[in-house]
């Protein structure tokens, strides 16, 4: 395999792109980027200088990823969605007579999105959270607070409305389950443990492990 770069796109100066990875047309990557292995970074996409990207990421076309984004492996960003980074933005000072500088400062807050997880189509991120393992949020949402590891979440803000498996298939709606249940997917027939709203993938031979909740979406009503 080979990286492979659209004539149109703009790859700056110290960027890292792994092997297999593809950036497509007028893509632009700033310098001190970092992606993976098998990478697909979509057409008009922009990623920020510094920007940590895992292997086998997909990055549709007019994504917008600001600085201080960490992506692990295997996540989907969907079309048109963009990450924040500045809770309190302002273009200028407040007397209006010089631009604030684009560098990171002390207003500059992280966003994380773990290993597995899927943002659907125009999704905007909000800062200073993480988005869980294997996570799905729904297409249009808004993400104001870190979303657990296997929760489906949609809405604007985005709150959690059930669980999601790891092959993408909803598990079913906290509204509908009792506080503590066992949930085994009906496409691939993995399981887990619901206790409360924190979701746990169990393996052949586990044994559930009560917990107390980390919820930080609101759930459904």
């Amino acid at each position: 395999m080979s990286v492979r770069i659209h004539p149109t796109a703009m790859v700056e100066e110290n960027v890292t792109l792994g092997d297999g990875t593809s950036v497509w047309d007028n893509a632009h990557i700033r310098h001190g980027a970092s992606l993976g292995e098998q990478c697909i970074v979509g057409g008009k996409a922009y990623i920020a200088y510094d920007v940590m990207i895992g292997n086998r990421v997909k990055i549709n076309a007019f994504a917008y990823i600001c600085n201080a984004v960490t992506i692990e492996d295997g996540v989907m960003i969907s079309a048109g969605t963009i990450f924040t980074n500045d809770r309190f933005p302002r273009a200028t000072t407040p007397d209006l007579l010089a631009p604030y500088p684009s560098a990171p400062d002390e207003h500059t807050l992280p966003t994380l999105v773990r290993a597995g997880a899927t943002i659907g189509a125009r999704c905007v991120i909000g800062n200073d959270l993480e988005i869980g393992r294997f996570a799905m949020v729904g297409m249009g949402s808004v993400v104001t607070k870190s979303v657990p590891d296997f929760h489906l979440v949609y809405g604007s803000p985005a709150r959690s409305v059930g669980g999601v498996c790891r092959c993408g298939q909803p598990l079913g709606r906290f509204t509908e389950l009792s506080d503590e249940a066992m949930v085994k997917c009906s496409t691939c027939d993995r399981s887990y443990h619901f206790y409360h709203q924190t979701i746990t993938e169990l393996v052949t031979g586990q044994a559930p492990q009560p917990s107390v909740p980390k919820t930080s979406i609101e759930s459904s009503v």
